[in-house]
């Protein structure tokens, strides 16, 4: 079994109201590996107690999903035969109201544009890498939410 951990740290600034939800969502997050990045809650939910030049969870989200995949389709491609000279991805994820008062991320788009050095794969094979990554990538298989892969070449 392996074990993953981050740092979230967040202290109230001097001058913000905490009990009147007046504070920056402004903190940090922290890996193992010594990086640190600025972290925030999304605008979309805090308004201006957002830190706008922050990353918020919603992105973390779908930036793993979209990083799972990509590692595990690498994987399959490189047991494929097919060399992968650069891999492209502009993912989406959407948000929206579950049920009154819950909100969740109810789809997160893939959409990977591949080159390849030498043979590629054709439109077939190329599904059918995306869909074995899809089914192995551990942040896929560790959620509820709907991930799509649309193969952009």
């Amino acid at each position: 079994m392996a074990r993953y951990t981050a740092t979230i740290d967040w202290t109230l600034k001097d001058g913000e109201d905490f009990l009147k939800g007046r504070y920056s969502r402004g903190h940090t997050v922290g890996f193992d590996g010594g990086i640190e990045i600025p972290a925030s809650a999304s605008a979309h939910v805090v308004g201006k107690w957002a830190v706008n030049e922050a990353v918020d969870p919603e992105e973390m989200f779908v930036a793993a999903l979209s990083n799972c995949h990509m590692l595990t389709f690498l994987h399959k491609a490189r047991l494929a035969g097919f060399t992968v000279g650069a891999y492209h991805d502009e993912p989406f994820g959407v948000m929206e109201e579950i049920a009154p008062g819950r909100m969740a991320v109810t789809r997160v788009t893939l959409r990977p544009k591949v080159s390849y050095e030498g043979a590629a794969p054709d439109t077939a094979q190329r599904q059918d890498l995306h869909h074995a990554a899809h089914e192995e990538c551990f942040i896929a298989n560790s959620v509820k939410t709907e991930v799509v892969v649309e193969d952009q070449g």
